[in-house]
């Protein structure tokens, strides 16, 4: 009997380990998300970087902050850059804003903290009726620096 325990609890080991390795070639796809649908997504989970290009962007000197759309999943995200470590004592952070109108009210606004060095990104905000514009702040200074809006 102990010897039958043993080869169950082995068979089932092995079971369960197989069912945790995924099968190699195995393709996940991406989400979809489109328009005001995609706000607060990544856009990356969603496929939404493969098309996207930059609309504008604004440096304080040692941060870049850029607005990236996407066609396909009309949506915009900000994508912060620190190329070389150091140049400030405070976080930084990059804001991606969604305005109702050429400078009209700020509908939702997002943001990512800058990495020393390095670059990432925030979630999306969706719409084409919207005007979108990205941002640096500096948590030490209060400083905020703006693109213009697109």
């Amino acid at each position: 009997m102990r010897r039958f325990l043993t080869k169950t609890a082995a068979v089932s080991a092995a079971a369960v380990t197989a069912a945790l390795i995924p099968l190699a070639g195995t393709s996940y796809a991406a989400g979809s998300c489109s328009g005001a649908g995609c706000d607060n997504l990544g856009p990356v989970s969603y496929g939404c970087d493969l098309d996207a290009v930059t609309k504008k962007s604004v440096s304080d000197g040692f941060t870049t902050a850029e607005l990236r759309w996407s066609a396909k999943c009309q949506a915009a995200w900000v994508r912060v850059k620190k190329p070389e470590s150091g140049g400030y004592w405070w976080d930084r952070y990059g804001h991606i804003e969604k305005h109702n109108g050429y400078a009209g009210p700020l509908v939702r606004s997002l943001s990512v903290r800058v990495p020393d060095p390095g670059s990432d990104w925030s979630n999306m905000l969706g719409g084409s009726g919207y005007y979108y514009r990205v941002c640096i702040s500096d948590s030490g200074t209060g400083g905020l620096t703006c693109s213009g809006y697109w």
